[in-house]
Order: structure tokens, then sequence, then C-alpha cells
């Protein structure tokens, strides 16, 4: 729910509080809410904060009449965000109806997946959420949740199936940078992995997304020091200012998300040279479909 204009506020209140020397614990308590409610309005996450409570966290920090008026302008992009959100039916995110099957942590990072305009998707284990057919992903979701009832494991089918929408969305872009152990793990039968297979294989000719294999054969490089993360980009804002891009990486019981620059531009040169060392979208469609009649032998 109107992610990018949420960070992009929450990014500026909280260098304003930063230069003001005030701390979240501080400030929260001056607008009657919690340290925890302050630190997710900062972060971006939606909370039940007032414009009235805007204002005087905004007088707490005795800012200049300047940025008090373009945090407000910042303010009110979000709230009009919302209000368009709101009147499209999707104010809360087609994820909603399915977050008891959700870690914690995901919803945040699904709200960025869905405003971002370009996805990298680093994986040395298993095909990245975007790219697995339903079957695939029935099987991991048995492996995740033993006993999972089937009712809710086609509930967590659906969810993958509406938040693969973003892959027929013109202004979205996924690159994938896949180790090969991803095409030789099999966390499903030999038939599903033929099919999953076969899928990365179709899906990659699409123009807006890109699939390429990182070889065994590949040699030492650097990237195999760099576990498995997702890079979100963001399009420009209206307002001009630039969204900081997301590095997301996943762990068993938590997420961490980097947005520092110096974070960042360590993730851009691992990905750098993992393309550098991957074979092309050709040769990778060639090994995919080669693996893909090894397992249907």
């Amino acid at each position: 729910m109107s992610t990018v204009s949420r960070r992009a506020f929450g990014k500026f209140l909280r260098e304003i509080r930063d230069g003001a020397k005030v701390s979240a614990l501080s400030a929260g308590l001056h607008i009657e809410t919690s340290k925890q409610t302050l630190l997710r309005l900062e972060e971006g996450i939606p909370t039940k904060i007032a414009t009235a409570q805007i204002g005087q966290l905004l007088d707490l920090y005795r800012v200049t009449p300047e940025v008090h008026a373009e945090a407000l302008r910042l303010w009110g992009e979000v709230r009009e965000q919302a209000k368009q959100d709101k009147l499209q039916g999707n104010s809360k995110g087609f994820w909603q109806p399915y977050t008891d099957q959700l870690a914690s942590h995901f919803p945040h990072f699904l709200r960025l997946e869905a405003a971002s305009n370009r996805a990298t998707a680093h994986q040395l284990v298993l095909v990245p959420g975007l790219l697995q057919t339903a079957d695939y992903r029935r099987a991991l979701a048995r492996l995740e949740v033993p006993g999972l009832s089937a009712v809710n494991v086609e509930r967590r089918i659906e969810l993958a199936e509406k938040r693969q929408v973003r892959l027929t969305e013109g202004e979205f872009a996924m690159d994938a940078l896949l180790s090969e152990a991803v095409l030789r793990h099999q966390p499903a039968s030999p038939a599903v992995m033929a099919a999953q297979m076969r899928w990365l294989a179709e899906v990659g000719n699409r123009d807006n997304i890109s699939i390429r294999v990182v070889p065994f054969g590949a040699g030492p490089h650097r990237g195999l020091t760099i576990q498995s993360f997702h890079m979100l980009e963001f399009p420009c804002l209206e307002s001009g200012l630039n969204e900081p891009t997301v590095v997301y990486l996943e762990g068993a019981v938590g997420a961490l998300y980097h947005e520092q620059p110096e974070v960042v531009a360590r993730y851009q040169e691992a990905i750098s040279v993992l393309r550098a060392v991957a074979l092309s979208e050709d040769d990778t469609r060639d090994m995919v479909l080669r693996v893909a009649k090894e397992y249907e032998a």
C-alpha cells in the first residue's frame, strides 16, 4: 500500500529526526504512540498516524518553514495515494487474505516488490518465487510445513499466482541469476522438476525477464561468497525523489533489509561478477532444457 511514497516520506522524516537528535522513544511519546510505531512510520510501513501527529513531530524537531512544507507535501502524497488505493479496492494488498500463511516479515517484502520496477534475484538452492510453477510451489509448501492441509496448500498457490502477475506487467523487469544447483536440487518429483525446467526456458523468452545460470564449471569467483538475495529497484517519484534500492535477505526465522548505499553497492558489485561468469540467456535455455530431458528420462 503506497509503498514508494511511504518509504520516501519515512526516509525524509528519519533524516529530520536524526538531525534534531531526538530519539525514537522521545518522538513516539511526544505524539502519544510507541517507539515501534514511529519506527514503522519511518520504514514506510502503514501505521495509524494522523496528520496532526505529523505536525506535532515537525514542531518537536524545530524544522524550518521550508522543511515543514516539504514534509507535509510528501505526507499529502502518501495520503492521496492511500485514497486512490482504497478506491481501487487494493488498500490492503493482494496478500492480505493470506497473511496467516506468511512469515511475519514477508508482507513487507511483498509491498516492496509490488512497488518496484526491477527485481534481481540471486538463488543458490531454489527457483525464485516469481518463477515457480504451481506444482513446484506445492512441493515446497509441504516441505516447509509438514502436515499442511490441502486447503492451505492451495491458498499458498493462489497467493503465488497473484504475485506472479507482476511478470506480465511491461513496466516490471526481472533478472534471475541461478546457481546450477537450483536446477539439480529436487524438492519435487522428477516430473514436476521437468515441468519447472521447461517453464524457466519458456518464461525466459519474455522481453522483461532474463534468466542466466552460473554453472558449476565457472571456477572460483567472488559471487561464491554471496548468499541468496533479492535486490529491488524503484521508479523515480513524481516529486523527483529517488527511492533507495533495497537488498532483501531471508533467513530461516527472519529477514534483513539493507538500503545503505555502501551495502547496496557491495551487492551490485556481486551482481556484476555473477553476470560475468554466468551463461548467456541462450546457453542457459539450452542447459535448462537439457536438464528437463534428464528428469524425463
